[in-house]
């Protein structure tokens, strides 16, 4: 249950900050961002090491950043399957996902922004929807842009809803930062630190951010990392933490 935060602001010097929250089992092994994919050098990324693709790649030569969030629908045959790692990968070299056979990935929600344009593609295993984002402070979760793919109740159905209601006021409500290349994380992103923090929220509570819980089958299922990416004119600054919730654990990869 992964979350994607994106503000836009065109008359702000930095007009799209991007959050790329990964939700993931805690035992799938991971690299941190850097340049792992010799056929895109150009991009910078967390690799997955069981699909080797990425949750949330950076162009900074194009200004441009992606993120892929699991979507709902149709699952395609198990033995057709192509790992939607690459999606990401795909968008911030400038390319969106219309190409390709889609039949073949499960749902997805695929967002790339840039400093004048953020893309939205949501594929449900039957259809694609493109959608330009326009100014404002926007949510996507798994069940959708503001969670607008009602399902059928459930626990999972529970913790989006809960979280949209409970971030997505504060997240407008806080002073937007100007994040600019060179300064510690918490003087580039400001008040929306304690935020990307949990907000003080136990990591098991149904509205958190950060969640991290135990399935009581030797599973733990939780927020892996945090990815902050601000486009502007001048470029990208892009953040990164592997340990949520720890304002220490912040590393500062453009």
């Amino acid at each position: 249950m992964c979350t994607a935060i994106v503000d836009v602001d065109p008359s702000s010097p930095v007009p799209v900050l991007l959050v790329g929250v990964r939700d993931e089992f805690v035992g799938r092994p991971w690299e941190p961002p850097d340049r792992h994919w010799p056929d895109r050098p150009a991009l910078v990324g967390g690799r997955d090491l069981r699909a080797g693709g990425t949750w949330f790649a950076v162009d900074p030569g194009a200004a441009r950043a992606a993120c892929v969030l699991n979507g709902r629908g149709t699952l395609p045959p198990e033995n057709r399957r192509i790992s939607r790692g690459g999606l990401p990968l795909l968008a911030a070299s400038g390319t969106g996902p219309e190409a390709l056979e889609l039949p073949r990935y499960e749902p997805f929600h695929l967002l790339r922004a840039e400093p004048d344009a953020v893309t939205l593609w949501t594929w449900d295993g039957t259809a694609l929807r493109t959608r330009a984002l326009t100014a404002g402070l926007h949510m996507i979760v798994n069940s959708g842009l503001e969670g607008e793919e009602h399902g059928e109740g459930g626990a999972e159905e529970a913790f989006m809803s809960a979280r949209l209601a409970y971030y997505g006021p504060r997240f407008r409500a806080a002073p937007r930062p100007v994040p600019k290349p060179g300064p510690p994380v918490g003087e580039a992103w400001e008040d929306w630190l304690p935020l990307l923090h949990g907000d003080g929220l136990p990591r098991t509570d149904t509205r958190t951010l950060l969640p991290m819980i135990d399935l009581g089958d030797g599973r733990v299922w939780g927020t892996g990392s945090v990815s902050l990416a601000a486009l502007g004119p001048g470029g990208v600054r892009y953040d990164f933490s592997g340990t949520p919730g720890d304002p220490d654990a912040w590393t500062l990869i453009l």
